[in-house]
């Protein structure tokens, strides 16, 4: 087999797993935000808060989608935001500039 071939096979292996991994980090955290749902809502908006979630965009969510598990939803925002904060962290690392216009 082509060493090139198993690279990218276990690159793709690497991947699924990864994915495998956060879906399983989704469902314990969808299982926590239904604890937080029924047992401790203060802690719940304290962490939408923390996070910095859209508080407008959740409100909206939740109206359009009443049949779907409000821990999904917020669930999904959650990690959505975390992945916008982690991306723009990475554009702006400190030392490092993309191009001249920026350095100002």
């Amino acid at each position: 087999m082509d060493k090139d071939i198993v690279h990218h096979i276990l690159l793709l292996i690497q991947s699924e797993s990864e994915i495998f991994k956060l879906a399983e980090l989704k469902e314990e955290l969808i299982s926590y935000l239904n604890f937080l749902l029924l047992e401790d809502h203060n802690k719940l908006v304290h962490l939408l808060y923390r996070v910095d979630v859209d508080e407008d965009k959740l409100r909206k969510l939740l109206e359009e989608n009443k049949e779907k598990d409000a821990a999904v939803i917020i669930a999904d925002l959650l990690i959505q935001r975390q992945m916008e904060k982690a991306s723009s962290n990475s554009l702006f690392k400190p030392g490092e500039q993309n191009s001249s216009e920026e350095r100002w």
